[in-house]
């Protein structure tokens, strides 16, 4: 796997970062509720995704928007809740035990420490995460070539870069002026 830069947890910008935001609301959260309640089929309770939905303040999937097209909110309607449930499993920070999902002793460590969080989070997200698992075309390829993403990305982000810049940068103008696929690290 290709390693990701270290960076400082004192960093600015990891408070730009909707996942590491996330994480770190989840482990607090856990932390005052001593977990998170799972349904029986091992996916979080209403009572989470709900406030996950209110706290997160992820682009795209802010409470308004997950409430305007539903009353409840369960775990597979917010997209990114779900993939940060995936990733906590696969990366063993967390796990479900006996009705609860808790943080293991990785996961505990992480804890007050973004910068680790981003360095571990991130790459596993960014190459192991099958993102195309809800579309209809699962097994269309990625448009473009990651060597040439990642050197371009090493260029560009070194004085700091939006989405908006990336993904001019990578493909052009956006058309119809939908520019949200590179706001959810």
């Amino acid at each position: 796997m290709i390693e990701v830069r270290q960076i400082d947890d004192a960093n600015p910008a990891l408070a730009h970062s909707p996942m590491v935001r996330a994480l770190e609301k989840t482990f607090a959260y856990m932390a005052e509720h001593g977990g998170i309640g799972l349904t029986p089929s091992k996916a979080f309770k209403r009572v989470f995704v709900h406030w996950a939905a209110r706290e997160f303040h992820w682009p795209g999937y802010t409470e308004e928007d997950l409430f305007a097209i539903n009353k409840v909110l369960n775990e597979i309607d917010f997209g990114p809740l779900m993939d940060l449930h995936d990733v906590m499993i696969a990366l063993k920070i967390g796990r479900h035990y006996k009705g609860q999902f808790k943080l293991t002793k990785a996961g505990q460590e992480l804890v007050g420490h973004p910068g680790r969080i981003f360095g571990i989070v991130t790459p596993f997200y960014l190459f192991e995460v099958n993102h195309a698992r809800f579309s209809r075309f699962d097994d269309e390829p990625v448009v473009g070539n990651w060597d040439v993403f990642l050197n371009v990305l090493n260029v560009e982000t070194e004085d700091g870069a939006t989405g908006a810049d990336l993904r001019q940068v990578l493909y052009g103008e956006p058309q119809h002026g939908f520019d949200d696929v590179l706001s959810r690290l």
